[in-house]
């Protein structure tokens, strides 16, 4: 039940019948009618815009289409009153048994209430984390997991076909830099005194790697050259190193569908084959870029590159996908892994890039757009920096890492379910700030805990009702009979709920799960609210000593909170708390 999609129904049917009594021309365009919540909620339930942006085309002034929409719109029972604004906008209050349609709607569907059918089964590839299979996965690497994985689950929500996909970095020099950097614990494994000389990997996070290729192959590797063993150390590193991070996205609750290999594009054809199609239609050719900005004809040295005509999709300069020695740019194996996801059949394609990334997004773009005719879109998120404090300081780094802070440094710090409630409490391309000590803070300031003690408190009254003999499962609370919900911060309550349809969509529309965490805590908010006055308003209670039909009626109130909270959290990738400690 999407209300808002409902009125907006209400609106068109009477515009319609407007247009057959020649009030309205019969080829008005109704496409740009809205019906929206109003700016500001004195104004009444929701506003439409249907005056405003019929007027010029019906050659009408606009309070004058409003006023005879307004008149048929009142004749509708659920329409309480209808009132024209300022230069025709048009105001409309709903009828209490409206917002108590809305909780019936949100017992009888579940968690399933909000849910819709925008994605209509379109097939979406969301790729995110992606890290290089060199280290641990660190604290700007959870905020993309978070995002990425609570992005994935709202296109699911929205009725999208999801594919979580992760795509190994496998095939750079920096494996090659891991592979040296295990045999030096490998070697230091055998009881060898090692240096690690720059640009290796010093973190203790190795030690257990450069052991364990010990058990496997004895001392076959001491003491040779790299020919001997770099290329099987660097399949046991990258599989070792594989291997911690799905373990530390799973801790934080994180499952993918697909782990791509970047090693699998190279030395099969799959570059060459996309790099083919791409030159076929004339967007590959040999030739020299203008100088970087910056540089002067001194500093700039021109060669011949192959190049893709990127500017052609709107990109700033065309772009090398081979070097002039011959071997591949890292954006040749980017154009072939993308060309991959395209004949998968994907309608659309998401990307989640750290904000050192944003240099990548145009060149990128234009690739997908080159690929795919402009059918497949490519929406390309970056995920700004996160800073950690404790204790009012900078959180330090990681001895185990070496150099950073960890994804396990934080859950196991705070828990998955705060980590990721909280990487989500600000949008992704925002920074944020991550204290330790806040976040774990039971009050108001501390969204994680607002939104969970809303879950709980109602969980309690739930215990409660039970231990007094009051049926309170959702079919009969369903049936209950709400029409004593009538105080303000009662129907503030069902009002609240009846966004969660629109606004879910929404965010799936906008691809930006933030807008779920921020509408949890304004659920929360108006519950707590409710409850508070409950305090100095007997009546307000949800739980009315011998009264259990109008228990059942507010409880029916409260636990349509927690079926939306639920969802949410759900989406967010979040446990609902059943009661707080």
């Amino acid at each position: 039940m999407n209300l808002f999609t409902e009125i907006h129904g209400l609106v068109l049917n009477d515009l319609a019948a407007l247009q057959a009594d020649g009030v309205l021309p019969a080829d008005l365009d109704l496409g740009n009618v809205t019906v929206e919540p109003p700016r500001d909620p004195a104004h009444g339930d929701m506003a439409t815009n249907a005056a405003m942006v019929l007027a010029k085309p019906a050659g009408r002034k606009p309070r004058d289409i409003a006023e005879d929409l307004a008149a048929r719109l009142r004749a509708h029972d659920r329409i309480e009153t209808a009132e024209v604004a300022g230069p025709g906008f048009l105001n409309l209050r709903l009828a209490d048994g409206v917002w108590h349609d809305v909780l019936r709607a949100a017992l009888e569907g579940g968690e399933d209430f909000g849910r819709s059918a925008l994605g209509a089964g379109k097939k979406v590839n969301v790729e995110y984390v992606s890290a290089n299979p060199t280290g641990p996965l660190h604290v700007g690497h959870t905020r993309g997991a978070v995002f990425g994985d609570a992005l994935a689950s709202l296109l699911d929500y929205v009725g999208y076909d999801v594919t979580r996909e992760y795509y190994i970095n496998d095939g750079g020099a920096q494996v090659d830099v891991l592979a040296r950097s295990v045999y030096l614990r490998y070697l230091e494994a055998h009881g060898q005194a090692v240096a690690f000389e720059d640009g290796t990997y010093p973190g203790d996070y190795l030690i257990g790697v450069g052991e364990a290729l010990k058990d496997k192959v004895g001392d076959a590797y001491v003491d040779q050259p790299e020919s001997v063993w770099l290329a099987e150390v660097r399949s046991f590193a990258t599989d070792a190193m594989m291997a911690m991070i799905r373990e530390d996205l799973k801790a934080l609750g994180v499952e993918m569908d697909v782990f791509f290999s970047e090693k699998s594009l190279y030395g099969t054809g799959r570059i060459e084959e996309a790099l083919t199609w791409l030159q076929d239609r004339g967007l590959i050719y040999e030739g020299v870029l203008e100088p970087p900005k910056g540089k002067t004809p001194e500093d700039w040295e021109p060669r011949e590159q192959t190049l893709f005509r990127s500017t052609d999709y709107g990109d700033d300069v065309d772009r090398p996908v081979k070097k002039s020695d011959g071997s591949w740019t890292y954006f040749a194996p980017d154009i072939a892994y993308h060309y991959d996801k395209v004949s998968r059949g994907f309608d659309l394609l998401i990307d989640v890039f750290g904000a050192d990334h944003g240099g990548y997004v145009k060149r990128m773009k234009a690739a997908v757009a080159a690929l795919t005719d402009n059918r497949v879109p490519l929406d390309i998120k970056l995920c700004q920096l996160v800073k950690l404090y404790k204790n009012g300081e900078p959180f330090k780094m990681s001895k185990r890492a070496g150099t950073f802070v960890t994804l396990r440094d934080v859950v196991d710090q705070v828990g998955a379910d705060v980590t990721r409630f909280v990487m989500l409490t600000r949008k992704n391309d925002a920074p944020l700030d991550f204290d330790f000590d806040k976040v774990l803070e039971q009050s108001k300031d501390n969204p994680v805990f607002y939104v969970q003690y809303a879950n709980a408190r109602v969980n309690s009254v739930l215990r409660k009702a039970r231990e007094a003999g009051i049926d309170v499962d959702d079919a009969t609370l369903a049936r209950a009979d709400l029409s004593g919900l009538t105080h303000e911060a009662e129907i503030a309550v069902a009002k609240k709920l009846a966004e969660w349809p629109r606004l879910v969509e929404l965010a799936g529309r906008m691809n930006e799960p933030h807008r779920v965490a921020f509408y949890l805590y304004d659920l929360a908010s108006e519950l707590h609210t409710l409850w508070n006055r409950g305090n100095d308003e007997p009546a307000l209670r949800f739980l009315q000593e011998d009264e259990p039909a109008i228990s059942q009626s507010k409880i029916a109130l409260a636990r349509a909170v927690t079926v939306v909270i639920s969802a949410g959290l759900g989406i967010l990738g979040v446990t609902p708390a059943q009661e707080m400690r």
